[in-house]
């Protein structure tokens, strides 16, 4: 596999601290990608205010976030030059939409495996002119992006891995196949049968037989070996910072731990892990002095359902401007990415397939019936993380998460529930503000 990037960290370890926000000049870079240099410009300079309002305004955040300010700094800079690099060295990009996609697979033929879900209304009439306006945000969203010139990952891909977890996706992709000519579809079945795993073990060879295709190599054994430590280090840190939120108070804002989740579909793997758990150590001290990011005892909320791709970071910010603290994501963007292990005892190729077609079958997404797994991790997620209510959130016509919130709300049982759907823009900001807000004051006249 290739040796790993460097740069970004030697880059970051000289930077001052109010130089983290600061870029040098990519334009080149960008208009021999292809991006509409004047309207990502404009994105840039949107995102850069809202991240320093949002973010850099926070008190008391531990020195290693630092870091991970640095990347969403450089995350259309340096990350693109390493992935604009790593092509010519004929290193093939290849971007995923979901979590169901074997990222050891990818890696294991020294791939670069980049996430390219987005969590910004952008290009939405763009993206209306091929799919319904009743079309959930997420989709709208990579569609809009692509068709806006605005996604460098997209532009740098080799191939595109959808999945068929939802309608709107996988009719979505038919279409984004149409315009990028490089989208490869993965079936995920919707049920946990005998012959649903068959299937699907069936999709894993399958993928696996294109990205040695694409790629150009015969994945090995030792390749795969390689690979699934790398990914698995990467879920232990995940989970390491996971178990240490469950700590009163939290030694990190939940707002910060997000970033570092929807960070990690972005940045090299190892360096990621590397840089992650350099934080824990650091937050492990901050549980150790007692010391936190609010209050001792303020209300602890877990947001459970759609994922919140970056930059949607608006009901954490609300949450955490309102007095509550979040402690956990019950999401792809969270706990649904890390949760379990790649079993890594396997001794053949074949085997390490199926051990990874069961690695991520388990998955518990709300495209599955039945789905009762979801409902006793999310009740085990609320006792370990010692939350004191629980947020639904789905997005707008994802209709999954939203039917599947009536079963969550259900096994809640003594838990303040709350349902919430929305999307990407701020127009429901002062609904929401009051909703949550009320929702606080209801957690506190409980204590």
């Amino acid at each position: 596999m290739g040796s790993i990037p460097t740069t970004p960290l030697q880059k970051f370890n000289i930077l001052e601290k109010e130089d983290i926000m600061k870029q040098k000049d990519y334009s080149e870079m960008w208009k021999a990608i292809g991006l509409n240099l004047e309207a990502h410009s404009g994105l840039l300079s949107v995102l850069t205010d809202a991240y320093k309002n949002i973010y850099l305004s926070q008190k008391n955040r531990p020195k290693g976030m630092e870091y991970f300010d640095f990347v969403i700094s450089e995350i259309h800079g340096l990350r693109i030059e390493e992935i604009f690099n790593a092509k010519k060295e004929k290193r093939k990009v290849v971007g995923t939409f979901c979590v169901y996609v074997p990222e050891e697979i990818i890696l294991s033929v020294d791939g670069v495996c980049i996430g390219l879900c987005a969590g910004a209304e952008v290009g939405t009439p763009e993206a209306e002119r091929f799919i319904p306006r009743n079309t959930c945000a997420l989709i709208k969203a990579f569609m809009g992006f692509k068709l806006s010139g605005l996604c460098p990952y997209v532009e740098l891909t080799d191939l595109i891995v959808g999945e068929t977890t939802c309608d709107g996706k996988k009719k979505a992709y038919e279409i984004f196949n149409d315009i990028t000519k490089k989208v490869y579809v993965m079936e995920v079945p919707h049920m946990k049968s005998e012959e649903s795993r068959r299937l699907w073990f069936s999709e894993v060879r399958r993928f696996k037989d294109k990205i040695e295709t694409i790629l150009g190599r015969k994945i090995t054994l030792e390749g795969l070996k390689k690979a699934s430590s790398i990914v698995n280090e990467r879920r232990k840190a995940l989970q390491r910072l996971s178990g240490l939120r469950a700590a009163d108070p939290p030694p990190i804002s939940g707002l910060d731990a997000l970033l570092i989740n929807q960070i990690s579909f972005y940045d090299d793997p190892v360096r990621f892990t590397e840089m992650t758990n350099k934080l824990n150590d650091e937050l492990q001290e901050r549980v150790n002095q007692g010391l936190g990011v609010t209050q001792k005892g303020s209300p602890r909320i877990l947001i459970s359902g759609s994922p919140m791709a970056i930059p949607n970071w608006k009901v954490h910010s609300i949450i955490e401007g309102s007095g509550g603290i979040v402690v956990g994501e019950e999401s792809c963007v969270g706990e649904r990415n890390h949760r379990e292990l790649l079993d890594e005892n396997f001794s053949s190729i074949e085997e390490a397939l199926e051990k990874i077609a069961s690695r991520y079958i388990s998955i518990d997404c709300a495209c599955f019936t039945p789905n009762n797994e979801r409902i006793e991790n999310i009740k085990a997620l609320v006792d370990r993380l010692h939350a004191d209510g629980v947020i639904h959130y789905s997005l707008q016509f994802c209709t999954p998460y939203m039917i599947e919130a009536h079963k969550v709300e259900k096994s809640m049982m003594d838990i303040p529930f709350m349902r919430m759907e929305t999307d990407y823009s701020m127009e429901d900001m002062g609904q929401l503000n009051s909703r949550i807000e009320a929702f606080i004051e209801m957690i506190k006249s409980k204590a």
